[in-house]
């Protein structure tokens, strides 16, 4: 997710990262939760849990001094570049390479590799070529490919957010926050394209939100997105906005907004979210006015699984063994220098349904 920049001519400090595998934390009348990293001076957004149980994050180029795009958290709490330091240089140098990460805001770990999702778009500049999915092997730990966007995927100030793999279909749905729509990108030919562009579905639906009583006057689109393989349904939502959306995965094709929208549904009004996740019948999502970690259960009941001071701004969600990971990346309070915050990654137990 992005948030205002006030300068660019200020340096974060060096990254400090800090033990806290057995910490843990009570959020008041809520599950507990556990400390999995946490990190001073670089502000993390995404975060995802391979089959084996590997933590990986990335920050975001939002600032000048970022340390790195992609990192893999250890047991001990260590922040280490990822895949190598070789392909996270071009974030600290703000340069623009093939084989480089630039400006990375989402991964996703699927079927053995690592889907580092780079918007291309330093800074909220501009697109300065075609955003695009670094696939990474985890086994190898080396870049495989790169999957990158076609012309009409992308506009020149998008900023492509978040990813879901949905193997059935052989197709990648990602979120545009910037200019609002979904694009749909097709493993079998490496061919992209746009649906619902402009749509009131991907539009944000309000201009301001309320954290902790102060305004969060930034717009944001399309940003959400949730992938339920067992009923063939994607779910989106907008940032700024309070609608759950949901279209069959069989419907999603290229076609007109005007024929698209007949396929879409309004599932709930919930909090305005960040990012989403779908685990067994519940779609899991922040409430960033709250400040919680809620899930909306098959019968459309918006529980609360983590509320207070461990949860703040809660921008990415992963699952792995019965656990959720979330991050803070604390864009209500971030501004131009970031270098004495510190940025956290949590885990709690899925609730018992």
């Amino acid at each position: 997710m992005n948030t205002k920049l006030v300068e660019k001519s200020f340096l974060a400090t060096a990254i400090t990262a800090l033990f806290c595998v057995s910490a843990t934390a009570q959020s008041a009348s809520t599950a507990q939760v556990e400390l999995v990293g946490e990190i001073k001076g670089t502000q993390i957004t995404g975060v995802t849990v391979s089959e084996q149980g590997r933590v990986f994050v990335n920050a975001p180029i939002w600032r000048e001094g970022v340390q790195f795009s992609v990192a893999q958290i250890g047991e001990n709490g260590e922040f280490t570049p990822y895949p190598n330091k070789q392909t996270n240089e071009c974030v600290a140098q703000s340069e623009v390479r093939k084989d480089c990460f630039l400006a990375v805001q989402s991964v996703v770990a699927h079927e053995g590799k690592l889907y580092v999702l780079d918007t291309r778009n330093p800074k909220f500049q501009g697109v300065v070529d075609a955003p695009r999915l670094f696939v990474v092997d985890l086994a190898t730990n080396e870049i495989e490919g790169t999957l990158i966007l076609s012309d009409n995927a992308y506009h020149p100030d998008s900023y492509i957010n978040d990813l879901r793999i949905d193997e059935k279909t052989k197709r990648i749905y990602m979120t545009d926050s910037a200019h609002a729509g979904l694009v749909v990108y097709n493993l079998d030919d490496n061919s992209s394209y746009r649906i619902l562009n402009d749509h009131v579905t991907t539009k944000a639906e309000v201009e301001s939100l309320s954290i902790q009583g102060k305004p969060f006057t930034m717009v944001v689109q399309s940003d959400g997105i949730a992938l339920d393989t067992l009923n063939d349904t994607l779910y989106f939502h907008a940032l700024s906005g309070y609608s759950l959306y949901a279209i069959n995965t069989s419907d999603i094709k290229k076609a007109s907004n005007d024929a698209l929208a007949t396929k879409v549904r309004k599932v709930a009004t919930t909090g305005a979210p960040d990012g989403m996740i779908y685990h067994v019948g519940n779609v899991y999502l922040a409430d960033l006015e709250k400040q919680e970690v809620q899930y909306l259960t098959p019968s459309l009941d918006l529980r609360t699984l983590v509320k207070g001071d461990v949860v703040s701004w809660a921008d990415t969600l992963s699952i792995h063994d019965n656990m959720l990971y979330y991050t803070n990346s604390k864009i209500q309070e971030a501004g131009s220098d970031v270098s004495n915050m510190t940025f956290e990654v949590y885990k709690t137990a899925l609730p018992e349904n």
